[in-house]
């Protein structure tokens, strides 16, 4: 029936009125509200884990910190196409030469924590923050170890004109005649400086440090006499070794160099636990979730047990090395605590 002109018009009829139900209190408005909010919560959960298990998806760069052909890039270049295969997505490798690997190694740290970002590191990222007092980054809360790719021994090496066939007559020369003796590196604040340094702390004796620019210009200062020692790697050491241009008298590792059989290490000569090698290391940005860590580490782990990547590592006079992320982080912890004890001890700094 149409309203009558001047009266007030009918308001609908809620609730029982309308043979509904009751209208809802601010009790039921509460409980309505926690329920939304737990389905969105569900829903939320669901998309996050979805978006877990669809890792990687989009390719993924893998910042190298150092020049293309090193020694790093070429670990880089060897491992990418197993992960490529294994992980479906292809690596961009992102070289940034500069400042020691310093800005390569912050760029990473500074990365979105999703895994698509990986860092290919040596062990100078542990010799690093023991010479550079100041970091734009913190090598272990901003970084995450994935694991340790490969590895080889520093070798201790004389001048075949020098009267030591082990490290035990090396220390006798050395102790007779303190601070005559000089030891070549392929530069100051090096891995090999605080080696030789930390050794020499733990012998008792006193070298002269001679810094180079690089590996190569050591080696041949060591050929030429000019300098009678170093601690140097596998790679550029052995063609030298077997020409006769240089004597290997210890290798760094904890057990003995395959390519060396009968050489002994430096523990078996009266320095028990002492251990120098060179490793290089996959880690990603701090933040990351455990899940995507732990599947890049699986995947390296798998890629590293092949016959044909160990041939292609030995070629570079490396070792494949794996491991879980807790253990590399271990050998992080180490080095760092080791070469820092070190560098502070001898007053070593990168500038």
């Amino acid at each position: 029936m149409p309203a009558v002109a001047g009266s007030a018009p009918r308001r609908p009829m809620l609730g029982r009125e309308a043979g509904g139900h009751a209208p809802m209190t601010h009790a039921d408005r509460g409980r309505f509200d926690c329920f939304v909010l737990l389905v969105l919560g569900l829903v939320a959960l669901h998309a996050t884990g979805a978006h877990a298990d669809a890792y990687p998806n989009r390719p993924i760069r893998l910042i190298v910190p150092f020049a293309a052909g090193g020694l790093n890039d070429v670990v880089a270049r060897l491992i990418a196409p197993y992960l490529e295969r294994s992980l479906g997505q292809p690596f961009i490798i992102d070289n940034r030469p500069a400042a020691s690997g310093i800005v390569g190694t912050d760029a990473a740290a500074k990365a979105m924590p999703d895994g698509h970002t990986l860092l290919m590191v040596a062990s100078s990222f542990t010799v690093v923050p023991a010479t550079h007092p100041k970091l734009p980054y913190d090598p272990e809360r901003d970084l995450a170890p994935i694991a340790m790719v490969a590895k080889n021994s520093l070798l201790f090496l004389v001048n075949p004109k020098v009267p030591a066939h082990s490290l035990a007559e090396f220390v006798a020369l050395a102790r007779a005649d303190p601070g005559t003796l000089n030891y070549a590196s392929p530069g100051a604040a090096t891995q090999t400086h605080l080696v030789v340094e930390l050794f020499s702390r733990k012998a008792n004796i006193k070298l002269q440090h001679i810094p180079y620019r690089g590996g190569a210009p050591a080696m041949t200062a060591m050929i030429a006499g000019d300098t009678q020692f170093t601690a140097i790697s596998t790679l550029l050491s052995l063609p030298q070794i077997e020409a006769g241009a240089l004597r290997a008298i210890a290798t760094g590792s904890l057990s003995r160099d395959a390519q060396l059989p009968d050489l002994p290490t430096v523990a078996e000569q009266g320095f028990p636990g002492f251990e120098a090698i060179q490793w290089i290391g996959l880690l990603t940005t701090a933040g990351t979730s455990q899940d995507v860590i732990d599947r890049i580490n699986a995947e390296l782990n798998r890629a590293l047990r092949d016959p044909d990547l160990g041939a292609k590592f030995a070629q570079q006079g490396l070792s494949p090395a794996g491991g879980t992320p807790t253990e590399f982080q271990r050998t992080i912890a180490t080095d760092l605590k080791n070469w820092t004890e070190t560098a502070r001890a001898a007053n070593i700094t990168a500038d």
